[in-house]
């Protein structure tokens, strides 16, 4: 039945949001409608809700995932925004990931599902 979600992330300047997802991230920008904001790339979406208060992106985050994370974090980790403790790793529950901090300070994690697959 369930098809998708949607993270729905802080912003804290529409302006700067813009700027960040598409020129740091690639991210495609789609539109905004009084500061909120819509994203996409590789046919996964980010919307992005306006806020005056610093705190709300500190407590907001998503999980994406990927399936080239190794290629993704080449391309990502240059540019500085990868979370002081989010460098790529394989972790104990069967993904390989890093995270990052946008410019708001939303965390997004970027996983790829690194499991064996089961033999049926």
């Amino acid at each position: 039945m369930l098809l998708h979600a949607v993270p729905m992330l802080a912003s804290l300047d529409e302006e700067a949001s813009v700027k960040f997802y598409t020129e740091t991230l690639g991210f495609t920008f789609h539109s905004a409608w009084d500061g909120y904001l819509i994203f996409s790339r590789d046919g996964v979406f980010i919307h992005l809700w306006p806020t005056k208060d610093p705190e709300h992106p500190k407590v907001n985050g998503c999980y994406v995932n990927v399936d080239a994370v190794d290629e993704l974090y080449a391309e990502l980790e240059p540019k500085g925004i990868i979370h002081p403790e989010g460098a790529l790793q394989d972790m104990p529950w069967g993904m390989r990931q890093f995270s990052i901090l946008d410019n708001n300070g939303n965390i997004i994690h970027f996983g790829e599902d690194i499991q064996e697959p089961d033999e049926d």
